[in-house]
């Protein structure tokens, strides 16, 4: 057969080479590593994709490559309108951002033209000629057919394949049909209306392929031997097909992708081969598991489940961005939490990040792991921009109270209370836990949580709190603040206890801690805070005073 004369006939408007594309998309500097994110828009980002954005923005960044966004969007059925910028703002919070590719658009812009860089388009549904300027010339070298096998005679062939315990798929005998119709054949079946596939001949010349993997090492797995689909019969790629053609022209180094995808590499190596290109650098990462709280085994984080898959989850929580990135990289490189005790202070991308430290097995996902280095993360923000950061939340997530949090400079004096002790409080988590922790600064939202501690009767209390009101001055430093506790405590019998406390434990009232929780109680409402004279010099005199009052009636 004349394959030229029948990639003509299927692409009669194609006049672009694949040379003319070499050119078009040059090499970029030698040396540098190209990653990408190629998200679908669906509508759904979650932590798989943080995942393997921060590893390809990793891998980029400290060598000085490049890190672009591409848009994998030519599957209309999944498309969702205003996708494509959740993806963009849901990474941009966790402070991944792309060298080039698609951006958000500006009012106004068509869907797919807003971006930036010299290798786009960056929106697979606006590089259909490209696809087949390459499928063309797949079928003008005879690596490529048109087929015209129906649904029904598909279902023929895999219920055939089934009875016989065979692989389902077209290949071998199975594909000869389609492989052998004349140029006059298609031409008629064309002609005829007849909707049609374009599938790549698979060589099938090896048994086993052998793949260096930046992940798991060299893989070794069979080899590819399926005649796959590369062009559907509205004219667009399949994902194997479109991946391969544009990894290569945006000159991608390493590709970053879940194990899941293991699978189809023998047919995107294959494809790589056909066309002479040189292969990125593969890296599988492992799924994401977690500890199943019914069960107690391990299973992979699913979307109807678990929250916190969705990167939603972490922005309506208020996780801060630092303390994501810090537990994704305990869970990314085994090597991290070593040096990052070595150099507690350092920023994180001072650490060399390397794919051959990545577990290629499942990587355990732990929530309260994630809370416990994020109290560690919190405690080294500055006070006033961790009050910036509480503002932005809230001005998204909780607007009925950023008129609250507005009061910049009290709000900072809040979340700097106890931090520069020698042992600092370390009980900030995310911003959903912190205003909640920190809520009784605030006058709408103090309540009276707890009760008075049981050694303590009401009578009592109300005069612990009336002599406490007569004694209080605002300008006492802490220690005149507690010695005045002091002696109301031994005023009202508080102080000692019994010798014989064991046999008479009714007889004692109580110590100076049951004193001190009276009056926390009265002022914060509850009977665990931070250090109650240093809450009282931010709360203020007037506040003070009204909240006690009020209390005693």
């Amino acid at each position: 057969m004349d394959y030229n004369k029948l990639a003509e006939l299927l692409f009669p408007e194609i006049d672009k080479t694949p040379e003319d594309y070499e050119a078009l998309y040059p090499a970029r500097e030698e040396g540098k590593v190209v990653t990408r994110l190629g998200p679908s828009p669906t509508g759904f980002i979650h932590l798989g994709n943080l995942y393997g954005a921060f590893v390809d923005e990793r891998l980029a960044h400290q060598n000085g490559g490049t890190f672009y966004l591409r848009i994998e969007d030519t599957d209309d059925k999944r498309f969702v309108e205003g996708a494509v910028e959740t993806i963009i703002n849901s990474l941009k919070f966790f402070d991944i951002s792309f060298d080039e590719g698609a951006s958000l658009p500006e009012s106004g812009e068509a869907y797919g033209t807003a971006e930036t860089g010299d290798y786009g388009p960056y929106f697979q549904s606006k590089r259909g000629p490209v696809y087949q300027a390459f499928v063309k010339d797949l079928v003008s070298r005879g690596e490529a057919y048109p087929c015209f096998l129906t649904e029904e005679e598909l279902a023929e062939i895999r219920a055939e394949q089934e009875t016989a315990k065979e692989t389902t798929g077209i290949y071998g005998k199975y594909a000869e049909k389609s492989r052998n119709l004349t140029y006059e054949e298609i031409e008629a079946n064309i002609s005829a209306g007849k909707s049609y596939v374009v599938r790549m001949k698979s060589a099938a010349k090896e048994e086993y392929i052998k793949v260096m993997d930046g992940i798991r090492g060299e893989v070794s797995m069979p080899a590819n031997n399926q005649d796959v689909i590369i062009l559907k019969t509205n004219g667009i790629p399949t994902y194997h097909f479109a991946h391969v053609i544009d990894d290569h022209l945006m000159r991608t180094t390493h590709v970053v992708r879940g194990e899941e995808w293991l699978m189809s590499l023998p047919i995107h190596v294959e494809l790589f081969e056909k066309f002479g290109f040189p292969m990125p650098v593969y890296c599988h990462t492992a799924v994401l598991l977690k500890v199943d709280e019914e069960t107690g085994n391990k299973r992979k984080l699913s979307k109807r489940k678990d929250p916190e898959l969705s990167l939603d989850y972490y922005r309506n929580e208020g996780y801060h961005p630092q303390a994501v990135k810090e537990y994704l990289l305990t869970i990314l490189n085994s090597n991290f939490e070593e040096w990052r005790m070595a150099n507690p202070d350092a920023s994180i991308d001072e650490f060399e990040f390397t794919t051959e430290k990545m577990s290629s097995a499942g990587a355990l996902f732990d929530l309260n792991k994630l809370n416990d280095i994020s109290k560690d993360v919190l405690l080294k923000i500055p006070a006033d921009e961790l009050a910036e950061f509480m503002i932005d939340w809230a001005r998204e997530f909780k607007p009925n109270v950023l008129p609250l949090l507005e009061d910049r400079e009290y709000l900072t004096k809040i979340l700097d209370l106890g931090r520069n002790e020698a042992k600092p409080r370390k009980d900030l988590i995310y911003a959903k836990q912190i205003f909640d922790f920190i809520s009784y600064f605030y006058d709408d939202y103090f309540v009276i949580e707890e009760r008075i501690p049981e050694q303590v009767s009401d009578e009592d209390a109300k005069e612990i709190l009336k002599r406490y009101l007569e004694t209080y001055d605002h300008s006492d430093d802490q220690s005149q603040w507690f010695e005045k506790i002091r002696t109301i405590t031994a005023d009202m019998g508080y102080a000692v206890k019994p010798k014989d406390y064991k046999k008479h434990p009714e007889e004692y009232k109580g110590s100076v801690a049951h004193v001190s929780t009276v009056i926390r109680i009265a002022v914060m409402g509850r009977s665990q805070s931070p250090d109650v004279w240093a809450i009282q010099q931010i709360l203020g005199e007037d506040r003070v005073r009204a909240r006690i009052s009020e209390l005693i009636g």
